[in-house]
């Protein structure tokens, strides 16, 4: 597949490809946050502050304990221009924004927590993390920006107490690792990492599905 789509469009390629998927990802991220910025009745400054936050906090922490120094949010300018963008695009288009259905935003945000979860549990084994300590790391490029965002609202973090959403980063992440140690293919094993979290994302959504609490009587 992949020689076929090089052979007729000769300037694709994977790290091309993965690139625009990620970058859609941060767009999402991005929508979510400076949407919840409307929400809490700030200024188009603060919009654009939680729009980039929301989509490249987790990225930046991740990059920041790994030693991937300066962190690609800062490094590649495409990443911070795509977070502004979306939070400008809500800005001035907001009521568009508030018309897209529900469940194709928790798609398209389920789609992105895959894809960061992946590829930040990817990156800390290239940076020689260990296993277990890279699986935190795809769980932080993939909740950690959300968890800013509501730190930055004075809200407790949704990942801590409802659906089933850092759990699902983590389970794509430990999918990754288990795939590489039994020597499956890199592509191969990303790819079912994602559809994992991908999956358990949508079914915790759809099911309200949510990890054991204690209930104080």
């Amino acid at each position: 597949m992949r020689g076929w789509l090089t052979a007729r469009f000769p300037k694709f390629s994977q790290d091309r490809l993965l690139l625009v998927v990620d970058l859609i990802g941060t767009f999402v991220f991005a929508v979510e946050g400076s949407l919840a910025g409307i929400s809490a009745g700030l200024d188009v400054f603060g919009l654009l502050v939680l729009s980039f936050v929301t989509a490249l906090g987790g990225g930046t922490i991740r990059d920041l304990l790994i030693g991937a120094i300066p962190p690609n949010s800062i490094r590649d300018w495409r990443y911070g221009a795509t977070a502004f963008a979306g939070g400008g695009a809500v800005f001035f288009f907001h009521p568009l924004f508030e018309r897209v259905p529900v469940h194709l935003m928790i798609t398209l945000d389920a789609a992105g927590l895959a894809l960061f979860a992946v590829a930040g549990v990817g990156k800390a084994l290239e940076y020689g993390i260990t296993p277990l300590l890279a699986i935190m790391m795809g769980a932080v490029t993939g909740a950690g920006g959300g968890t800013v965002r509501d730190v930055l609202l004075a809200q407790v973090p949704g990942v801590l107490h409802s659906d089933i959403y850092a759990a699902a980063a983590l389970a794509g992440a430990t999918v990754v690792v288990i795939g590489l140690k039994v020597k499956m293919p890199r592509a191969f094993a990303t790819s079912l990492g994602a559809s994992v979290c991908f999956v358990l994302r949508m079914v915790a959504a759809w099911e309200h599905w949510n990890l054991p609490k204690v209930i104080v009587r």
